[in-house]
């Protein structure tokens, strides 16, 4: 009994040691300020969200008449020269706008967020993030061919980038905070809360930390609930309760998702293989949205479903409204232009084209399937259904999140065992082809290989002036030579460049000199320091994914 009450009276003392580390570590990483700042991300991002929509509609007003998605309609009460003419009139302001004010002279996107997490939450400017978001609504609303969720993402990232300017924050929340805007995107554009927090984690983050998982879920909700105020609460595709009809469907998923991947393959050939030949071409950057322009809108004249988002091509897919030599030829029309819109600069994203070319397949290969198996095959709307979700999740490389975008927004549960079917073997096969998604693709164009792992991003990130030890003001070193041929740094250089020079001049130690004055050393680098810096950013990047 007296060692009974010993035990209880050192309880306190016990609980204290166990929970004052995790308390401690709770508050060094600043985690309740984050919980906070998610919040004001959320809603902020929200709000974003819907003027970008709202944005949209008033251009696509001014030519068309309607601010709503049945644009393809609208344009049977139109004269044919307008179709025409709004993609190229639109292409000349963008380009305009290019040529004159935007920075870096495009668009951001997905792949930029997915730069500036590598960055350490950093790289996304306010003014780039609004000024993208400006040409996007541009571009869309004139009847480009692309999506309008990649820009909002970028959008809420920058929100998220610009918020943490304003705090000292280590860069773990500062990619947390990054991921907070990019959540409340997606949730706010597809009214999906899970969606929102999954596509975050996945595609942006690249793993699941708890630490990361509460304000995420924190902003995906603010972003859902503002939404859903000014919008309202239905789902982006309201479909009949689709079922299957036999479980002897199973070989006909897996043919779908085989079928699935060939569409994303080829339309992601599609994407790199126009902005290859737009890259080759020498023109002026502004004549460039004004040909695009004038490409789609002669598309559009033939088949107006591909101008614009195209969510009522793919609603109209979803409910078996479109005969199957009419969704065969949106496949090829939608595909060149929404390749032709990205080549020429215009801003946009492919997440609503992959949507749209999921759904066309879907439906198609549906149609066909019924045709050979009529007692056995359930709804082309069905196959739409599966089709949206694994063309989107294979062009994204995102099946977790497409997934579940896919059950957010048709409410299809039911359907679960057939949409894993598809996504997984149409991403796995589209992996196998590319090797990696469409923003790895973009990235990797620019130089930022994030794909092979942290160890080959972060040499190509951290820089000599993180590891330099600075001369002392007491002892100023002797000027240096640059004529000499000796080796040298510059605190501008990458620890993939200092690396380099320390391996071919055999040197453990190296002077680095002033970017503005060649003959005056500011520091040394060493090699034992730059090893011990790159070895502790490893551990830092492995401790920050599992906590």
């Amino acid at each position: 009994m007296r060692q009974l009450l010993a035990q209880f009276k050192r309880l306190p003392a016990i609980v204290s040691r166990w929970i004052e580390p995790n308390f401690r570590l709770f508050r060094t990483t600043r985690l309740p300020l984050v919980w906070l700042l998610s919040i004001i991300i959320g809603l902020l991002t929200a709000v974003a969200a819907i003027l970008f929509r709202l944005g949209i509609g008033a251009v696509q007003w001014t030519w068309l008449g309607t601010a709503s998605e049945a644009v393809a309609s609208a344009t049977a009460h139109i004269p044919w020269w307008m179709v025409l003419l709004a993609p190229t009139a639109g292409g000349l302001v963008v380009g305009l706008y290019l040529q004159l004010i935007q920075p870096k002279q495009r668009a951001g996107g997905v792949a930029d967020v997915i730069e500036a997490r590598a960055q350490g939450g950093r790289g996304l400017p306010l003014w780039q993030g609004i000024s993208s978001a400006w040409l996007t609504v541009m571009s869309l609303g004139c009847g480009a061919s692309a999506g309008r969720e990649g820009p909002v993402v970028h959008l809420g990232a920058t929100i998220g980038t610009a918020i943490c300017q304003t705090f000292r924050l280590p860069n773990a929340a500062r990619r947390i905070l990054l991921a907070c805007g990019v959540a409340s995107a997606v949730s706010a554009s597809f009214n999906a809360p899970i969606a929102g927090v999954l596509f975050a984690h996945e595609v942006i983050l690249g793993h699941y930390a708890m630490t990361a998982f509460v304000p995420i879920v924190i902003s995906s909700v603010m972003g859902t609930l503002l939404a859903r105020l000014w919008f309202g609460t239905d789902v982006a595709f309201v479909i009949p309760d689709y079922q299957i009809t036999s479980l002897l469907e199973v070989p006909a998923f897996a043919l779908l998702g085989l079928t699935c991947a060939a569409v994303a393959v080829i339309f992601q050939f599609a994407l790199i293989g126009t902005d290859w030949i737009a890259r080759n071409i020498s023109m002026p950057l502004w004549i460039r949205p004004v040909t695009g322009g004038l490409a789609v809108g002669a598309i559009a004249l033939l088949f107006p479903e591909v101008l614009g988002v195209g969510y009522e091509a793919t609603d109209a897919a979803l409910k078996t409204q479109l005969p199957l030599t009419t969704m065969l030829a949106l496949l090829v029309a939608k595909t060149a232009a929404t390749s032709i819109t990205l080549a020429s600069r215009f801003g946009g994203g492919i997440f609503s084209p992959a949507l749209y070319l999921g759904a066309m397949c879907g439906g198609a290969f549906g149609l066909i399937a019924a045709s050979v198996f009529p007692e056995l095959a359930s709804s082309h709307g069905l196959y739409a259904i599966l089709g949206m979700g694994a063309v989107a999740a294979a062009v994204l490389g995102a099946p977790f999140s497409t997934t579940m975008i896919v059950f957010e927004l048709t409410g299809g549960y039911a359907l679960s065992i057939a949409l894993l079917i598809a996504v997984s073997i149409a991403t796995g096969l589209t992996q196998a082809v590319h090797g990696r998604s469409y923003f790895h693709w973009q990235l990797e164009m620019r130089g930022v290989m994030l794909q092979e792992g942290a160890h080959k991003w972060l040499v190509r990130i951290v820089h000599v002036s993180d590891f330099l030890e600075p001369v002392s003001p007491e002892a100023p070193p002797p000027p240096f030579d640059p004529d000499s041929g000796a080796p040298s740094l510059k605190a501008t250089d990458t620890l993939e460049a200092a690396l380099k020079t320390f391996d071919e001049s055999g040197t453990a130690r190296l002077p680095v000199l002033d970017q503005a004055d060649p003959t005056r050393i500011i520091g040394y680098a060493t090699h034992v320091r730059a090893l011990r810096f790159f070895n502790s950013e490893l551990i830092n990047a492995q401790v920050e994914e599992h906590r």
